[in-house]
């Protein structure tokens, strides 16, 4: 009976916390407000709720495939809602910080995470985003080259995904992270890199990276990606949290979602075929591709 109560207080008081979390930062964000300029959509209760939703969808499918959910975010933040493309990207890798802290530690209960492989790549990410971001301030004048680089970012991840979707491997499993310190180092400092320029997590590079360049399991690959993340969404967040390129209360609602959303995709990973969800979301990302690289020659898509 003891053990049976103990158990039930190990499964109520995370999710308390959770929730305490969540409700702290909503009603920050609502005496925060929405934007940090005039052009931002206005702060009404149904973008309120679009966003909370939006957030929960990037952190399901973050935790699931092991991505930062700000591929998700971007396009719709900046296409669908408005915000400028500047702030759109420095939005959606402020909300990143929360998505791969909550995915990771979600992937860590459950023994989906090398830690030694994430901390080297951790380590050269953080010496990539800062780079990345000092490129990117270079960058920020110059808005429609930045567009065709996010349009080119997306491609790789978009076409890996599918072609896995449609031909998965039949072979078994490694049972490990290959490579070496040194080459998780040098990997994480060109993911950082891209990270600072392009506002995006980095999961869209770390997962193909870990799994064609290191032959990294497929599960463990997602929570190693989202643990090697996280220094890197920190610092590239917090320089353009500092920058002002960050809608802190638009940030804070899409945050507390996908929290919540990121430990329902790390919960569940089990339950669906990795070939399914990279398919469709390769789609995806070639969809969001085609939209920036075709803003960028003035090609008008829906």
């Amino acid at each position: 009976m003891t053990g049976d109560r103990f158990t039930g207080w190990r499964r109520i008081v995370p999710i308390a916390i959770l929730s305490a979390v969540i409700a702290v930062m909503l009603v920050a964000a609502l005496s925060i407000g929405m934007g940090v300029t005039s052009d931002s959509p206005p702060f009404t209760p149904a973008i309120l709720l679009l966003l909370f939703a939006i957030g929960i969808i990037a952190g399901i499918f973050g935790g699931l495939i092991g991505v930062g959910g700000s591929t998700i975010m971007l396009p719709i933040m900046y296409f669908y809602l408005g915000f400028p493309r500047p702030v759109a990207i420095g939005t959606a890798l402020f909300v990143v910080i929360f998505t791969s802290i909550s995915g990771a530690s979600g992937h860590l209960v459950r023994g989906n995470l090398d830690r030694r492989v994430a901390a080297w790549i951790a380590a050269g990410g953080l010496l990539g985003v800062l780079i990345g971001s000092r490129l990117f301030s270079f960058l920020v004048d110059h808005s429609s080259v930045l567009g065709l680089v996010l349009g080119l970012a997306f491609l790789a991840p978009s076409i890996s995904m599918i072609r896995e979707g449609l031909r998965p491997g039949t072979g078994p499993e490694p049972e490990c992270i290959g490579g070496t310190p040194p080459g998780h180092l040098l990997f994480g400092t060109g993911v950082g890199i891209l990270t600072g320029i392009t506002g995006l997590g980095g999961g869209y590079a770390l997962v193909p990276g870990l799994l064609y360049l290191f032959g990294a399991p497929v599960r463990v690959t997602m929570g190693t990606s989202l643990a090697s993340m996280i220094p890197m969404a920190i610092v590239g967040g917090g320089i353009k949290l500092l920058e002002g390129y960050v809608a802190v209360g638009a940030g804070l609602i899409l945050a507390a979602g996908s929290i919540a959303g990121a430990q329902v995709g790390a919960a569940t990973i089990q339950r669906f075929r990795p070939a399914t969800l990279k398919f469709i979301f390769g789609l995806y990302f070639l969809y969001a591709a085609a939209r920036f690289i075709a803003e960028f020659f003035s090609i008008g898509l829906p």
